[in-house]
């Protein structure tokens, strides 16, 4: 028997009309109090299958719970709270509101029990995340913006196609493990894989995201990646295919993030490093890989919220946000400053934080699975990760070469979502069962072993060793770094605009050749009949006239008599 239930997704985009509707003096209430009772309502729901209705003859499962699914609609529930709290005062209303659609769509796919679903709010999500990336306001937003829409259009589409070639080979929506032997898979996961930011089209986070305002960026980093991490784990687990997909994504996050100048972007390209590792896990398949990824989506959305809340209230503070134009911040914005770097320590992984009881078993479910060569990649991407997000932003940002700058600390609100979130990251560090205990399967796994703990101490120790001796070729500059990007942002424009030339010019070319010809043959023509024909012959304006007035003479008459 199945047990009706209200979709907490519909809660969140409630909040988001009202935050339109209210008054402002009531926004603030619905901004806070939306996101809590949301989260009421996800932990009100049991599990299984809760609220079915029929759509074009299928049965649609608008919500089914499970442990999986409560862990990312959670932390999802949390993002858009602390998100909310951080542009309290600062955001636009419509940007608030956008945020809450975006952050109730991401709930949304959470409990979607059929693909039909899914792909509903999966859409709803594009949409909205499209309108925060806009709420950025300015000239670079807009046009971000637009590929941002359009590569989400693209891979809406494709994953549309995918649902589609299931429905009419299998008959069935429901959302279960696909086997790879077929295209309509292939077709599902290419979908599902633009979302994650990977390989080819991984530039369009980069891209977009840093966009976004200082709060919008907050809510883009959480929400899109995330999802398409969830629906990895229950439609493609054990797919090899993702481990290479997965350490392709790490390495890649990092090269581009040691190359970029741009802090936001920094922290974009390391959202693509930090979603590499969970689609490797998804890969290795194991019970103790799938916990490991859950976990560290739920981590990572909590450290990559915080240094985003930090490079934005460096944003919002001084209107910079080249690495080239910062540093010494740390005098006058410590409260950033502390959280800033609270947030570098657990992306890096550090003991005691959350980075390090969730990324470590990853590592762990490759070596019990005696991946050597996955274990070895991923302890270097590893340090790889400690050098760009857990040295180079806040180096550069908050203790290179004085640049000056004196602005202080952000309003309260910033501040009090910076601190909730730098607390979560130590609680989760320091009581690791707080999150073990909302996994999906039981968790034997110890991430505070001496071994372990003296392993990631010493490669963080040597990582931050080869920063500083490497300091000098790492200092940047005010320079672009070309990403497959340049394809469709440079390349088919410039191919585009050729191609209207060359089409114009032939235009022009074939109607002056017919141009001419058709007054040559009208000019041989009367010419030939003009010696034999009256009406033929040219006239005098004035002889046209004077017909013209014998004609309406003549009307004039026999409408008279």
């Amino acid at each position: 028997m199945i047990e009706l239930a209200f979709p907490p997704a519909f809660i969140l985009i409630l909040g988001a009309v009202l935050i339109g509707l209210a008054r402002p003096g009531l926004r603030p209430a619905i901004v806070l109090l939306a996101p809590v009772v949301t989260l009421w309502a996800i932990w009100r729901l049991p599990d299984g299958v809760l609220l079915t209705t029929q759509f074009l003859g299928y049965d649609i499962e608008l919500v089914e719970a499970s442990a999986l699914r409560r862990l990312f609609a959670t932390i999802f529930t949390i993002m858009a709270f602390a998100g909310g709290l951080y542009g309290l005062k600062q955001s636009k209303w419509y940007e608030l509101a956008a945020g809450y659609a975006y952050a109730a769509g991401a709930v949304g796919v959470s409990f979607a029990g059929d693909l039909i679903t899914l792909f509903l709010f999966w859409e709803f999500m594009a949409i909205f995340s499209t309108v925060v990336v806009w709420c950025g306001g300015t000239e670079a937003a807009r046009r971000a913006g637009v590929r941002y829409a359009i590569m989400h259009l693209i891979g809406g589409v494709v994953l549309k196609i995918g649902i589609e070639g299931i429905m009419v080979h299998t008959g069935s929506i429901e959302i279960e493990a696909l086997n790879l032997a077929s295209w309509d898979a292939w077709i599902v996961l290419a979908g599902v894989l633009i979302n994650a930011a990977a390989p080819p089209v991984s530039a369009w986070l980069a891209d977009a995201y840093p966009e976004g305002s200082p709060f919008g960026t907050v809510f883009l980093s959480a929400f899109t990646t995330k999802t398409a991490v969830l629906a990895l784990i229950l439609l493609f687990p054990g797919a090899k295919v993702l481990i290479w997909i997965g350490l392709f994504m790490v390495f890649y996050g990092i090269v581009y993030a040691l190359l970029e100048n741009d802090m936001r972007r920094i922290l974009a390209y390391s959202i693509v490093n930090q979603v590499g590792f969970m689609v490797t896990g998804i890969g290795i398949g194991t019970e103790m890989a799938l916990n490991g990824a859950a976990a560290h989506a739920f981590a990572h959305i909590i450290y990559k919220a915080l240094l985003l809340m930090s490079a934005g209230a460096v944003l919002f503070q001084t209107g910079r946000r080249k690495c080239s134009e910062l540093g010494g911040l740390y005098q006058s914005m410590p409260v950033t400053a502390v959280c800033g770097i609270i947030g570098a320590l657990a992306i890096s992984a550090f003991p005691y934080t959350s980075g390090f009881i969730s990324k470590s078993m990853i590592s762990q479910a490759a070596a019990d699975e005696h991946l050597a060569l996955v274990w070895y990649l991923l302890t270097a991407a590893s340090a790889g990760v400690f050098l760009h997000a857990g040295i180079k932003f806040p180096w550069f940002v908050f203790f290179q070469k004085d640049s000056g700058l004196r602005p202080p600390d952000p309003p309260w609100n910033m501040q009090a979502a910076m601190i909730l979130f730098a607390v979560a990251c130590i609680g989760l560090g320091c009581f690791p069962q707080l999150l073990y205990g909302l996994l999906p399967f039981a968790v034997d796994y110890e991430p505070y072993t001496l071994a372990h703990v003296v392993s990631q101490s010493q490669l963080l120790l040597f990582s931050g060793l080869a920063f500083f001796l490497l300091l000098p070729m790492l200092k940047r500059t005010p320079t672009i770094t070309l990403d497959v990007d340049w394809l469709w942002r440079v390349a088919a424009p410039r191919l585009w605009a050729l191609l209207v030339r060359a089409w114009a010019a032939a235009m022009g070319a074939l109607s002056s050749v017919l141009q001419q010809a058709i007054e040559q043959l009208a000019h041989a023509r009367f010419a030939e009949a003009g010696h034999r024909k009256v009406l033929a012959r040219a006239w005098p304006t004035g002889s046209m006239a004077l017909w013209v007035l014998v004609v309406l003479l003549g009307f004039l008459t026999l409408h008279w008599f």
